[in-house]
């Protein structure tokens, strides 16, 4: 293992993550899940993440996914398990992956030696990843790696995204942070999904968003207007720095050198699927 910047580390992640992420939002997944019985958009997301877990309860989902509500989660949780076995799932995410790679990258890019180079190198990043404490990650890093080269670039971002989530919770434990003030605080930083998104996604009312507000400008972290105050802006940082500090040991593992080539060609296939549409426009903001 070699010493890395964490900024370094922070930017590989960044590229990568996308094509994990982009799943979630694919019209392709709700038509391979469909296929198994499954329509809810909520149940298929919650069933798609989970199934590394095996047939887990609504709490051991609420407890690893950390800001979702409970109650959404219990509606579906373990009732989607008598539709679609945590295998079944796991099968249906893994065609999804497929259709929507090709679909956004276009088949030359999906057979391409690049996508081989990428899927090597993040594949060798995660063999820094550990398990302890890291429950998402250690249910994917039990899973075969999938043979083909496109297949297996999205298991590794995947190995990867959860590696590094599961260390954010540890973070947001130690700052106090409950699952709404969480992702309050984050969309007030402009980096994190709008208020829309965040409460319909997750299952929290308005009453449940403002109240949580209310509890960040009591701490002093939000100032009235909806922005950080200089405390929030300097919780928000520290957060990022420790979710850095725990995550840096798969990019150390694969080294400068790897870290520098795995983020140009992530960059790459990121850029090119968000190009083609991969989240919605609204996304990501304030308000």
């Amino acid at each position: 293992m070699t010493t890395l910047p964490e900024r370094a580390a922070r930017r590989c992640y960044s590229a990568m993550n996308p094509i994990h992420s982009t799943l979630y939002f694919s019209p392709d997944l709700g038509r391979e899940f469909a296929e198994e019985g499954v329509r809810d958009s909520d149940a298929i997301y919650f069933a798609a993440r989970a199934a590394p877990l095996g047939p887990v309860g609504a709490g051991v989902v609420a407890a690893t996914f950390y800001n979702f509500n409970h109650e959404l989660i219990a509606r579906h949780v373990p009732a989607v398990w008598d539709t679609v076995s945590p295998q079944a799932a796991l099968d249906a995410r893994l065609r999804a992956v497929d259709t929507l790679l090709r679909r956004l990258l276009g088949d030359e890019a999906v057979a391409s030696p690049e996508m081989a180079e990428a899927a090597g190198l993040a594949l060798r990043a995660a063999e820094g990843c550990a398990r302890r404490a890291r429950p998402l990650y250690a249910a994917n890093a039990d899973l075969p790696v999938p043979d083909a080269p496109h297949l297996a670039y999205w298991h590794a971002t995947t190995l990867l995204r959860e590696h590094r989530g599961d260390g954010h919770l540890t973070a947001l434990l130690a700052a106090g942070l409950d699952p709404v003030e969480a992702l309050a605080s984050h969309t007030a930083s402009g980096r994190g999904m709008t208020p829309k998104w965040a409460t319909a996604s997750r299952g929290w009312s308005a009453g449940q968003w403002e109240a949580a507000g209310e509890r960040l400008r009591e701490r002093g972290l939000l100032a009235a207007d909806g922005e950080l105050t200089p405390a929030g802006e300097e919780l928000r940082k520290a957060l990022e720095d420790e979710t850095n500090r725990l995550d840096v040991a798969p990019y150390a593992w694969l080294g400068e050198a790897g870290v520098a080539r795995l983020t140009e060609l992530a960059g790459g296939f990121t850029g090119t699927a968000i190009a083609a549409g991969a989240f919605p426009a609204d996304l990501i903001g304030k308000r």
